[in-house]
C-alpha cells in the first residue's frame, strides 16, 4: 500500500485542492492511504475524514508581519512542530509528501526532509508565500498555479493550474432554485468571501442591501458561519420581510450547495485566492474580485490581475467599494451582455479543470 502524507496551511484554501487531488488518487491508484499532517480546525477534520484522511494535528507557528507577541510564542511552537512530525513520519513511513505551501506545511516538511522523505510542494498563488520560497530548496517538484509564477527554480517548476474539486462543475440550475427559493426574473448574484466568509466585504453589501434589492438583483450571499446569525438579526431587525425575497443569506455553501449556486448565478463576487479564482474559471462565470488588502506578498491582488489580465474578470479594490461603484460596475456589465459572454468564455480559457488530476499523476509517479 502506498502511504502519502499531505500537509498545508489549515484553510479551506489549503484543505479543498489536498481533497480534489486525493479524490484523483483514488481513481488512479486503488491502493494508497491518506495521511493529514499539520494545524487543522474542527470543520477542516470532519472534511478531511469524511474523505478518509487520517488526522494528525501538530504544533506550527506563524510568522506575523508585524510586531506581535504571538510571534515569540509561535517561534517556539515550529521545533515543537518538527519534533512531532519527525516522529510522526517516523512511525507512518509514508512514501512521499505533498505540501499545498502556507506556515502549517513548515514543521511537516523539514521533518520530511531531515528522513529524506521525496517532498512536492504545490503553490497556490503567482506570488509564492514564504514559507513555500523556503520550502522549495527541500522539494524535488514544485508544481504551480499560474504560468508566469515567481522565484521558484524552473528546473524543478512545473504548470498544474490549482486543483479544485470536479464536484463544483455538477451544479443544476433548478436544485438551486429549489434550494435557495430563488424568484427569477432578475440577474442572480452569488457574493462569497472564502470558506470563512469576508467581514469587512459582507459589512459593505449589507449596508448596499436596500439599493442592491431596488436595483432589481437577486442575492445567495455567504457569509460564513461566525457571523451569520448577528447579520440575520440586523438584517430582520431593519428591513421588512417582503424586501427579503430578493435576498438568500446562507452561512457556509457546503460543495453540493456551491455547485448549485455557481450554477444559477450570473455574476460572482468573492475575493481572489487562487482556489476561488480557479473554481470561477472551471464554470465559467463572470466574476468581480475583491481582493484581500495587505494580503503576503498582495498575492490577492496580483493573482486577481494574472486572472483579470484576458478579460475573465473586473477587480475592484476593497478600499474603493463604494455603493455607488459597485452598482455602476453591475448596470454596466447588465448592459452589455456580450461583455458578460465574453467574461465567461476567457474564464474557461484560464482554467486547469484536470490539475487535481495532474497533480496526482505527478505525485504517483515521484513514488
Amino acid at each position: 500500500m502506498k502511504k502519502i502524507v499531505f500537509t498545508g496551511g489549515g484553510s479551506g484554501g489549503h484543505i479543498f485542492p489536498l481533497i480534489a487531488v486525493a479524490r484523483e488518487m483514488r481513481v488512479l491508484e486503488k491502493d494508497v492511504k491518506f495521511i493529514y499532517v499539520g494545524p487543522i480546525t474542527q470543520s477542516d477534520n470532519i472534511f478531511l475524514e469524511g474523505e478518509g484522511f487520517e488526522t494528525y494535528p501538530i504544533f506550527s507557528g506563524k510568522l506575523r508581519r508585524y510586531f506581535s507577541f504571538e510571534n515569540i510564542i509561535d517561534f517556539f511552537k515550529i521545533p515543537i512542530g518538527i519534533v512531532q512530525s519527525f516522529f510522526l513520519l517516523f512511525v507512518k513511513s509514508p512514501d512521499i509528501i505533498f505540501s499545498k505551501g502556507g506556515f502549517g506545511s513548515v514543521p511537516v516538511v523539514l521533518a520530511g526532509w531531515l528522513l529524506r522523505i521525496p517532498i512536492i510542494i504545490h503553490e497556490s498563488d503567482v506570488v509564492p508565500g514564504l514559507s513555500n520560497r523556503v520550502l522549495s530548496v527541500f522539494a524535488k517538484k514544485i508544481l504551480v498555479s499560474f504560468p508566469k509564477t515567481q522565484y521558484f527554480s524552473l528546473k524543478k517548476m512545473e504548470y498544474t493550474g490549482n486543483p479544485i474539486r470536479k464536484e463544483i462543475l455538477k451544479g443544476n440550475r433548478e436544485e438551486a432554485i429549489s434550494k435557495f427559493k430563488l424568484i427569477g426574473g432578475r440577474p442572480i448574484l452569488l457574493i462569497l468571501g472564502g470558506s470563512q466568509g469576508a467581514k469587512p466585504i459582507n459589512d459593505k453589501i449589507i449596508s448596499f442591501f436596500p439599493h442592491l434589492i431596488s436595483e432589481k438583483f437577486e442575492i445567495i450571499h455567504q457569509v460564513g458561519e461566525r457571523n451569520y446569525e448577528d447579520y440575520k438579526k440586523e438584517l430582520e431587525a431593519n428591513y421588512p420581510e417582503t424586501s427579503m425575497r430578493y435576498y438568500h443569506l446562507v452561512d457556509f455553501l457546503r460543495e453540493n450547495d456551491l455547485a448549485d449556486a455557481m450554477a444559477v448565478s450570473d455574476i460572482i463576487v468573492n475575493r481572489s485566492g487562487s482556489g476561488s479564482i480557479f473554481e470561477i474559471a472551471a464554470v465559467g462565470k463572470p466574476s468581480i474580485l475583491i481582493p484581500l488588502p495587505h494580503s503576503a506578498q498582495d498575492h490577492q491582488l496580483r493573482n486577481a490581475y494574472a486572472f483579470a489580465e484576458n478579460g475573465a474578470a473586473v477587480i475592484l479594490e476593497e478600499e474603493n467599494l463604494s455603493l455607488n461603484l459597485f452598482i455602476k460596475t453591475l448596470e454596466h456589465l447588465f448592459s452589455y451582455p456580450n461583455k458578460l459572454e465574453i467574461m465567461s468564455q476567457q474564464a474557461k480559457k484560464f482554467s486547469k479543470i484536470e490539475a487535481a488530476q495532474r497533480v496526482a499523476e505527478i505525485i504517483l509517479k515521484t513514488i
